[in-house]
């Protein structure tokens, strides 16, 4: 855990310094108290430095005190688990994407509902995240509130240009449809390597049986250019038994364990934690990654060259029938766990946080690699589409304009479970080392999942 100074950070950071200017009539304001607020690092220092001017703000506004800790998000999530089960919790704890672990406490009746922070603004939600929002708890059997919800994030193609000029290519002959456009940077890896760049690759898919998050979500979005999406529905019911959604699945394992086996993706690929794809990018190991969120290209804000000219980001176009491409958007926020000692300060700073002002503030100053959860705050600001980030006008598109839907997490906590067995990068492993056929290997990984979803029944 690495617990970070405000004064120290809010030397660098004046310019965000007005959020806390904001309207009083949302503190209540109260004998001061104070909140324990664990919170995940940034992947760049500008989302941290926000982070800590929205807290500064709210401190100076309340009089109440925010004793808030910044942490690596592996580390968070593991201290996150470890006291959601002992008891000892936080009273607020604030995620990027807190999908593998909110349903299944919402489901265990471990955290608090928090509709009375989020209904003032349900009408002004974007309607994935108002469902990336809501779970299913077994003990009062209804879906409610769990996460008071400030920003979303989409996941496009990052592509270094600059790679595909050299095999003599343009990005404007890329076709529209999924596997289209994967397809057309396998010849480029020869190209390339006939040019010097001997172990550069084409592809950075993360077929990997590590995870924890984007070998899932690259999976999923393969099962969804091949109709897949009704795999999970809103119901929180699984559909293995679909012979258009098997035949999705196994389309996707074969899409993508044969472009492994071809030699079109690093071997190391199988072991990728989530954060080797953003490294081989930027090392320039592969032309292409689909990864979540604009953390790829803001690693490199400062290197002006790779950021505003040899970087493109591109947002997923359609499906391999040529229909439009479908988006699964998470939603960050911050939720508070059953046990917490101080709710009401924790409750009066996330309202104070989800004023559309206030959140969209805080999301510019981190550059916008999450875009607001109140989507008419990105038409009333016109620095989303006009911020001289070239990677941000696509991602804009992709999550605000472009077909969107929710994690499955969002529909049943046993999703979640699948998830973390990992058992599509296990489906992979078994047909890439193992020789498994591919049907084969999606008929074990959905009796798996059947398995998972049996244990989650609603009364």
């Amino acid at each position: 855990m690495r617990n970070v100074s405000r004064r120290s950070v809010l030397k660098g950071s004046l310019g965000l310094a007005a959020v806390g200017t904001l309207s009083m009539p949302y503190i209540a304001n109260a004998a001061a108290t104070s909140a324990v607020v664990w919170m995940n690092q940034g992947f760049i220092p500008e989302e941290d430095a926000a982070f800590i001017a929205v807290a500064e703000g709210y401190m100076k506004a309340s009089g109440n005190k925010l004793e808030y800790s910044i942490m690596p998000f592996m580390a968070q999530n593991q201290k996150t688990i470890s006291a959601l089960t002992s008891g000892d919790v936080p009273d607020l704890v604030f995620m990027d994407a807190p999908s593998s672990i909110l349903p299944q406490n919402a489901w265990d009746d471990k955290l608090l509902d928090v509709s009375d922070v989020v209904k003032p603004y349900e009408s002004q939600l974007s309607e994935t995240a108002r469902l990336g929002s809501t779970f299913y708890n077994k003990a009062t059997k209804a879906r409610s509130y769990y996460l008071c919800p400030i920003k979303q994030g989409a996941t496009p193609f990052h592509v270094w240009g600059d790679l595909v000029t050299k095999a003599g290519m343009s990005m404007a002959d890329a076709p529209k449809t999924w596997d289209g456009f994967f397809d057309f940077f396998k010849p480029m890896q020869k190209i390339l390597r006939g040019k010097g760049m001997r172990k550069i690759y084409a592809l950075g898919l993360q077929v990997t049986t590590v995870g924890p998050n984007d070998g899932n979500n690259l999976f999923t979005h393969f099962l969804i250019a091949n109709g897949g999406e009704g795999l999970v529905t809103s119901d929180g019911k699984l559909h293995t038994d679909d012979p258009k959604i098997r035949e999705a699945a196994i389309k996707s394992v074969e899409w993508m364990t044969d472009a492994y086996k071809q030699g079109f993706v690093p071997p190391e690929a199988l072991s990728w934690n989530d954060a080797d794809d953003n490294n081989g990018f930027h090392e320039k190991l592969f032309i292409m990654d689909f990864d979540g969120t604009l953390s790829t290209e803001l690693a490199m804000f400062k290197d002006k060259q790779a950021f505003l000219h040899d970087m493109v980001t591109v947002a997923p176009a359609q499906k391999n029938d040529g229909t439009p491409m479908v988006t699964q958007l998470n939603a960050g926020g911050g939720f508070i766990p059953k046990g917490a000692k101080n709710v009401a300060v924790a409750k009066e700073f996330m309202t104070y946080f989800m004023q559309p002002k206030v959140m969209n503030d805080n999301l510019k100053g981190g550059l916008g690699r999450w875009l607001p959860a109140i989507p008419q705050a990105i038409k009333d600001d016109p620095w989303w589409m006009n911020s001289g980030e070239p990677c941000l006008n696509p991602y804009v598109i992709e999550a605000t304009v472009n077909p969107t839907m929710p994690l499955f997490e969002g529909f049943t906590p046993a999703w979640g479970q699948v998830q973390a067995e990992q058992i599509w990068g296990q489906a992979h492993a078994d047909v890439i080392k193992d020789g498994m056929k591919v049907a084969d290997a999606v008929d074990k990984a959905f009796k798996r999942a059947g398995q998972i979803f049996a244990r989650v029944t609603y009364d």
